[in-house]
């Protein structure tokens, strides 16, 4: 399938051009628009119990959208962040993806949640990341522009952790805190994943977790109304 990434980086688009027979996999809302052609199936991939963990525990939605083409046409996409959308082509191998980044993938990948105990919790992932495996293309999304960081053998990379987009298989990580143990369990502050091995690491220059911090005292209360 072809692909144009549109607006980037920070209202991107994704637009794919389908031939007949093929199909493509999408988080639920994120269809914009499509030409003719196209068979549009929604349903919980994997069985209600994998969807159901990866609704509650990778923050995606329940349901995905399958969409088929019964003749050449054109798919857009569009995250529900303003960022960037990043094309990444998968060749028998995982991919780790942060839980809000998944936008799209070829039919071909299996999306599954991946429990990866404490690091996971104390990194700001709830538990869980979301896995990506097989072979073909597939599109992430991020909050502002995405980066990517190479880490060499015998280097690391530290990262906040709300700035990871996602990761390759042949990268390890340990979650540490740059702050006190209180805020670190209470409020998120002060964590950093540190990368080591060899690989990509892929950023985004917005979190939506500070933005949040930011937003949410700003909101009025209840008790402030009349």
């Amino acid at each position: 399938m072809e692909h144009t990434v549109e607006h980037r980086p920070s209202y991107a688009q994704l637009e794919l051009e389908l031939v007949r027979g093929e199909t493509v996999r999408s988080e639920a809302g994120a269809m914009v628009s499509h030409a003719g052609g196209v068979d549009v199936d929604t349903k919980a991939e994997g069985g209600v119990l994998e969807s159901l963990s990866r609704s509650l525990f990778g923050g995606e939605s329940f349901f995905l959208n399958t969409f088929s083409a019964t003749e050449d046409t054109t798919l857009r996409l569009a995250p529900a962040l303003s960022g960037d959308v990043q094309h990444h082509e998968l060749h028998d191998e995982t991919l780790y993806v942060q839980s809000t980044s998944f936008l799209a993938s070829d039919t071909g990948i299996e999306v599954d949640t991946s429990f990866g105990g404490a690091k996971t919790f104390f990194g700001g992932e709830g538990l869980v990341l979301l896995e990506l495996t097989g072979t073909g293309p597939a599109f992430l999304s991020s909050y502002g522009a995405i980066d990517p960081v190479t880490v060499e053998p015998g280097e690391t990379a530290v990262v906040d952790t709300g700035h990871i987009v996602a990761f390759e298989e042949t990268l390890d990580f340990d979650v540490q805190r740059v702050g006190g143990l209180k805020s670190t369990l209470f409020s998120g502050e002060g964590l950093v994943c540190e990368f080591s091995g060899h690989g990509t690491v892929w950023t985004q220059t917005r979190s939506p977790d500070a933005f949040l911090s930011w937003l949410i005292p700003k909101l009025p209360t209840q008790s402030g109304q009349r």
